[in-house]
């Protein structure tokens, strides 16, 4: 029994050893699923080259890049929150969107905040809309992660949407419903920074 003992304990060493060791020298602590990746002019790169093989669903939307800052949910929600309440096109009822505005978004990844800089925000879907961040700061843009108190899930219009309160903007205010949210991908997965 007791040789056993040493030989699982002696195992068990040489495989808990090195990830000890790995753990000591990593800096940057275990992340979940990437939701959003950022690409274009950007300076604080956590990701590299667009990979063909392994990021289908980019190369089918035609994206490439030679550096990305990627996003996780406990990224996202760590940046300061914003909340909004606009009337949603799919029930025309008010509803509680919250998340990090556009803008700390971009700005987190080292892009740039200036309004001629241009923004394509790319849905799952292949849905692209740009926008200049003159637009994106005007209409207060956010990158919501929650709805009515809850995460968006999957399946549903998130699990990030890159929305406004239409219902602030009397321009906006002033068209149907249905109307009002063309600017405004759900199912948001990607940001590309021009200028």
């Amino acid at each position: 029994m007791q040789r056993r003992r040493f030989l699982s304990t002696a195992a068990l060493g040489v495989v808990v050893q090195p990830f000890a060791a790995q753990a000591q020298q990593s800096t940057t602590p275990d992340r979940g699923p990437v939701l959003l990746t950022v690409t274009g002019a950007i300076s604080r790169a956590n990701r590299g080259v667009f990979d063909p093989a392994l990021d289908q669903m980019m190369a089918k939307q035609k994206i490439t890049f030679d550096k990305a800052h990627t996003f996780d949910f406990a990224a996202l929600t760590a940046l300061p929150v914003i909340t909004i309440k606009p009337t949603l096109e799919y029930d025309s009822k008010p509803h509680t969107l919250s998340g990090p505005r556009l803008l700390d978004v971009v700005k987190a990844a080292g892009g740039s905040t200036a309004d001629a800089t241009q923004l394509l925000l790319r849905a799952v879907d292949g849905y692209a809309v740009g926008i200049s961040v003159a637009d994106a700061r005007k209409y207060a843009f956010i990158v919501a992660t929650r709805l009515d108190s809850k995460p968006i899930p999957l399946g549903g219009l998130g699990p990030l949407w890159a929305v406004y309160d239409a219902d602030r903007y009397p321009e906006m205010a002033a068209k149907p419903v249905n109307q009002r949210f063309a600017l405004c991908p759900w199912a948001l997965y990607h940001i590309g920074v021009a200028g």
